[in-house]
């Protein structure tokens, strides 16, 4: 998989505006879908029953919930993303949240983004707004489309 690798911020924040390499494909389980469900307590039929999803869901297959999408952004960026002098990351917020379309269990994702903004923030640190979008493999439509933003700190 191609990576951005940059030895430290300077060289980061060349890569304003830039779109970043499209990231490898993950499956959606069902076992994450479960695993999600109970770190949020999200117990939704269309997640988890098999046998309601199989007699009354449209999709006749388990859904991924909306914000497991969104959890899986971190995953995705920092696979494609490496600063080498970078000591922590931490998720800062979302701008902007949409989940065009459903994510069926099986299904591949992978993350197709950009850096649209770089801002200072304290002494050692970055605040980043990435341009997210998660295709699903075969569909017309995204998982979800985001503007995810971040925070980076240099040694």
């Amino acid at each position: 998989m191609k990576q951005l690798i940059c030895k430290n911020f300077e060289e980061f924040k060349t890569h304003l505006g830039e779109t970043l390499p499209i990231g490898q494909w993950i499956t959606v389980t069902q076992e994450m879908i479960n695993s999600f469900a109970d770190a949020t307590q999200d117990y939704q039929w269309l997640h988890v029953d098999l046998d309601r999803i199989e007699k009354e869901s449209p999709f006749k297959k388990p859904i991924a919930h909306g914000f497991m999408s969104i959890s899986l952004l971190s995953k995705m960026l920092m696979d494609l993303v490496v600063v080498e002098s970078l000591e922590m990351g931490v998720n800062y917020g979302l701008n902007k949240v949409r989940f065009p379309h459903p994510v069926l269990v099986d299904s591949k994702l992978r993350l197709h983004s950009s850096i649209s903004q770089i801002e200072p923030y304290t002494k050692k640190g970055l605040r980043i707004t990435w341009d997210c979008s998660v295709e699903i493999e075969g569909a017309r439509k995204p998982a979800c489309v985001a503007e995810f933003v971040s925070l980076m700190f240099e040694r």
